[in-house]
């Protein structure tokens, strides 16, 4: 017999049963069961069964089954997704929308560049980001077009879109939104024309550090951008009391990480250190183990016997793996 997960987990067979006849509690849940087969004959079957559930009278339904097809479909399934970009259920067309990101197929492109142009705002919204995934450059002259949409979140995700493609010829564009009315728009902006290496958003992301929603990156692109005024600005964080935990810890690793290129004074990288070797020892396990992340790109010799204490302590629990890691990239940057 086929599972789908582990023995206590609904089985293929059922799966399939439940989607066709079970109530719509049961019809979600065998949806989402189908999007996880692996065994190649067994995913024809879950495909066909996802393609009729697209037709579900529940929407709750649809959506799921479109979310499957994402992982288990091929191209067979692209036109029955891109009919459900005008379903009548928000959550369904959106899910349509990322499922055909999710594919990376070409014949998904053209669907969602209609949507981008077409649909309502979140079926906008979300195709921004689905044809970025499938073809960065042939999606990038409808994406620049779309920049202008009345819709902020459609215009953030047009422009962070753009960055991620990666083309500067989005630069000028992309500035012109610094002035937009949306604080939103203004930040996302800042962080596309970072990641495309350029500053002139730098202020906005500054003011993004205080920002517990915006913190972190804000810090991921002021290190892109890292120029000194990028490290200063990092460092200055390091000590606000109520910075954001997650956000201070990667600001630590950067200043490190920019330390030679930036001219990042001795005082500075001090502070970062004591601040990733203090994060060895936070209550919180995601957090300590954001520090040993840090520390595995950042770190050098004098994190070595902290990381090995660490890893032999209670506190090290769950993290062996990654400790481990982090003291393999130490001794490869740190062996001449």
């Amino acid at each position: 017999m086929s599972y789908l997960f582990p023995a206590s987990s609904i089985t293929l067979e059922a799966a399939l049963r439940d989607l066709h006849s079970g109530n719509p509690k049961a019809r979600v849940a065998a949806a989402h069961a189908l999007g996880d087969v692996v065994d190649p004959g067994d995913r024809t079957s879950a495909r066909a069964a996802l393609v009729r559930a697209l037709d579900d009278d529940r929407g709750e339904v649809r959506a799921e089954a479109a979310s499957s097809l994402g992982e288990v479909g091929d191209a067979s399934v692209v036109d029955a997704l891109a009919r459900r970009l005008t379903d009548g259920d928000a959550g369904v067309r959106q899910n349509a929308a990322i499922a055909l990101g999710t594919l990376r197929l070409p014949e998904a492109l053209g669907p969602l560049i209609t949507a981008l142009r077409e649909g309502p705002p979140d079926v906008r919204f979300q195709a921004a980001t689905s044809a970025a995934e499938i073809d960065g450059a042939a999606a990038f002259e409808p994406l620049l077009a779309a920049l202008d949409d009345g819709d902020p979140q459609v215009a953030s995700a047009c422009a962070l879109s753009l960055g991620a493609i990666g083309d500067g010829r989005a630069v000028g564009p992309l500035a012109a939104l610094l002035d937009h009315a949306e604080p939103a728009v203004r930040f996302d902006a800042a962080y596309a024309l970072a990641e495309l290496r350029d500053g002139r958003g730098r202020d906005r992301l500054i003011a993004g550090l205080d920002e517990p929603a915006r913190a972190w990156d804000a810090v991921c692109a002021l290190e892109w951008l890292g120029t000194a005024d990028d490290a200063r600005a990092l460092t200055a964080l390091l000590g606000r009391r109520k910075a954001e935990p997650n956000a201070v810890l990667r600001a630590a690793g950067a200043i490190l990480r920019l330390a030679r290129d930036a001219g990042v004074a001795e005082a500075d990288v001090a502070a970062a250190r004591r601040v990733l070797l203090a994060g060895l020892a936070l209550r919180k396990l995601p957090l300590r183990g954001l520090a040993v992340q840090e520390l595995a790109t950042a770190g050098g010799d004098w994190a070595t016997t902290p990381l090995e204490r660490l890893r032999s302590s209670r506190k090290g629990k769950g993290l062996g793996d990654e400790i481990a890691d982090a003291l393999r990239q130490i001794h490869a940057r740190e062996t001449p």
